[in-house]
């Protein structure tokens, strides 16, 4: 209701002014100026009062100013105009020029408000921008009001009407060069009623100055329709300016295109003397394209110098990664002193998969991030930690006499962590430079198949240690069960090896095949060892120890891909095994190497029920079966091994 009286207040102005309107109430069509003002001045008041408290402080702000605009004109319609001299400068001055720091303040936190904090270049650019466009006006007008004679009060007056429109101008030109075009409809009409308003101002000044100036003119619209602009900005919904509003490319044109405005005065001024003020304002601008520059320059190094820590920091422990690594080694290599050394040494985690496998990615990563951090204080100022990638790490650190033992043996141990169900450790490979290479790649390779042959050669991590507490148990359950088991995990492994299986999955095969029967010590000895054929029930009952046994071996989280094999151990080819009836490859390929490999075993040995097979018969059997209840791949792989010792038996 208010801003549509306001326009109608408008509308009576301009029509008073333009068509000197004044039937029937010739009293109101003269004051609908001062009206207009006043309703605009309480749009803001109410905006203030119903606005979110981040921004009820700035419309308070901007509702002073306009209101304190419009009292003075109160008093100079009520007090002033009547005289026959008015007094020159007034209370109305000081009503008029109140709009000037309000409305600064109010622009001001408004930004805050709604932009929160804005950078220093942002500002920059704005400064730039702003103070271009306050030398163009200044340019143009500021010498008309600058001639006008008089007092020092009257010459002060005349000089801060230029100066509030110029800072205010300033102001909304930074505003709106820092918000950029998605600025929002408040700061646009804002602008254009503060312009409209400098406008207004300069025109007046002028003919002031020129002693042209009358009253109920066009010109005594613009002041209201000015107001009437930053009633209705008031009013437009908040838009929150977020950081993607701030940078984008397209922000860069107003203050390099005014700055080369600014750099145009002066060179203008060259040829044709401008006044002072605008030669200054001109100049700052410049100045703020320079102190511009120089922050850009100062953020991209360090934005440069980040990058290039990026690229040398591993982002899960912070330590060097193999980037780092070479360039350290390059520079060792490099900066070599006789007498003194450098021992490079890589470890490699040995459990990690399975902690990771039986906890989960974001444990893994945890734990990494603590192995790392261990590392790095383990190593000290005297060495390098690096992260190559995976649970792979490394140190390089100088000899300067020390036995390069003490160093990898105190890596070694910040490497490990041992809780209730899981063990980690690591197994380790060594370099000296140069005693052993001069390039970086030789010194690593070295120090990578040593640390291979180490994890093949070194002691048994906690996981095979369960699997070897497991494999007395079964012994102390049944000495000829542990026999059976013990042969099947000799021929699983040949197979493995002939089927060309990675070392870390013919490991995995051998546990399963010396641990497939583990699940029997739960299966009542009556049974297990019966005389006779036993019955379909009994049958049931011995069909449950691949499920007992995966469960057994599972409870060591790095045993499950044991577990996997072990609990499929009796699954057949075309899919009528148990206990899950899977079928083909759908079988882990360990699986289906220890079930041949147990058939074999269980055809040549004696039974109470049945006398043994000779390797031939046994042979002759799995072919039969092959496609059937066994893998023919792995039955031909497995006759490759066999066949020749069977053929000399």
């Amino acid at each position: 209701m208010l801003l549509a009286a306001t326009v109608a207040s408008l509308v009576a102005t301009a029509a008073r002014n333009a068509f000197g309107v004044s039937w029937l109430w010739p009293g109101f069509w003269d004051n609908t100026y001062n009206l207009t003002e006043l309703l605009a001045a309480a749009a803001c008041l109410l905006r203030a009062a119903t606005a979110p408290p981040r921004e009820r402080l700035a419309w308070g702000a901007l509702a002073v100013g306009v209101l304190g605009y419009a009292l003075g004109d109160v008093y100079w319609t009520v007090v002033l105009s009547e005289r026959a001299e008015q007094p020159y400068p007034s209370l109305a001055d000081a009503g008029y020029l109140s709009i000037y720091p309000a409305g600064y303040a109010a622009l001001v936190g408004l930004l805050r408000a709604r932009a929160g904090r804005v950078p220093v270049k942002l500002w920059l650019d704005g400064m730039i921008a702003a103070l271009a466009v306050a030398a163009v006006i200044a340019a143009i007008t500021f010498h008309v009001v600058a001639s006008t004679e008089g007092s020092a009060a009257v010459v002060a007056t005349n000089l801060a009407y230029p100066l509030g429109d110029l800072s205010i101008i300033a102001v909304l030109i930074a505003i709106l060069t820092i918000t950029g075009r998605r600025a929002g409809a408040t700061w646009w009409l804002a602008g254009l009623g503060f312009a409209v308003f400098a406008v207004a101002d300069t025109i007046y000044l002028v003919q002031a100055a020129q002693g042209t100036y009358r009253e109920f003119t066009m010109l005594d619209t613009i002041w209201p329709a000015a107001f009437t602009l930053i009633a209705f900005a008031a009013w437009q919904p908040a838009r929150r300016l977020g950081p993607r509003h701030r940078h984008s490319s397209a922000m860069l044109a107003p203050p390099a295109v005014l700055a080369l405005v600014a750099l145009g005065l002066l060179l203008v001024d060259h040829y044709s003397r401008l006044n002072a003020l605008a030669l200054w304002l001109a100049a700052a601008s410049v100045c703020a394209v320079v102190l511009r520059l120089a922050l850009t320059f100062r953020e991209n190094l360090r934005v440069l110098r980040a990058r290039e820590a990026e690229a040398v920091t591993d982002q899960l422990t912070g330590l060097g990664n193999r980037r780092a690594l070479l360039q350290d080694l390059d520079r060792a290599l490099a900066d070599h002193e006789p007498g003194r050394g450098w021992v490079l040494a890589l470890f490699d985690l040995d459990g990690f998969k399975a902690y990771n496998d039986a906890y989960g990615h974001p444990a893994g990563d945890a734990l990494l991030e603590r192995l790392g951090a261990n590392l790095a204080a383990a190593v000290g100022p005297q060495g390098q930690a690096y992260r190559m990638g995976g649970d792979e790490f490394c140190v390089l650190a100088p000899l300067s006499g020390a036995d390069p033992s003490d160093i990898i043996l105190q890596s070694a141990e910040a490497l490990s962590e041992r809780g209730e169900r899981f063990g980690v450790s690591c197994s380790h490979g060594t370099a000296l430079l140069p005693a052993e290479g001069t390039e970086p790649s030789q010194l690593l390779s070295l120090a990578d198949q040593r640390m291979y042959a180490n994890k093949r050669e070194g002691r048994p991590g906690g996981d095979e240690t369960v699997g070897r507490v497991l494999m007395h148990l079964l012994g102390e359950r049944d000495d000829a069960l542990h026999d059976h088991v013990g042969d099947v995990a000799d021929l699983a492994e040949r197979v493995g090896e002939r089927l060309e299986l990675p070392p870390a999955e013919i490991r995995y095969l051998r546990w399963a095949a010396s641990l497939h029967d583990i699940g029997k010590v739960a299966i009542p000895d009556a049974i297990l060892h019966a005389p006779r054929p036993l019955e379909p029930a009994e049958w049931d009952y011995i069909r449950r120890h691949t499920v007992i046994g995966a469960r057994i071996i599972g409870a060591a989280p790095g045993l499950e891909p044991v577990a996997a094999i072990v609990r499929a151990s009796h699954e057949r080819w075309d899919g009528r095994g148990y206990p899950d009836s899977l079928a083909g490859t759908a079988i882990p390929l360990g699986a289906r190497i220890v079930a041949v490999c147990d058939a074999y075993d269980a055809m040549t040995a004696e039974r109470p029920y049945r006398t043994a097979l000779g390797p031939q018969e046994a042979l002759a059997e799995l072919r039969r079966c092959a496609g059937g209840q066994f893998d023919p791949a792995v039955v031909l792989a497995f006759e490759a091994i066999v066949a020749p010792a069977a053929t000399a038996a």
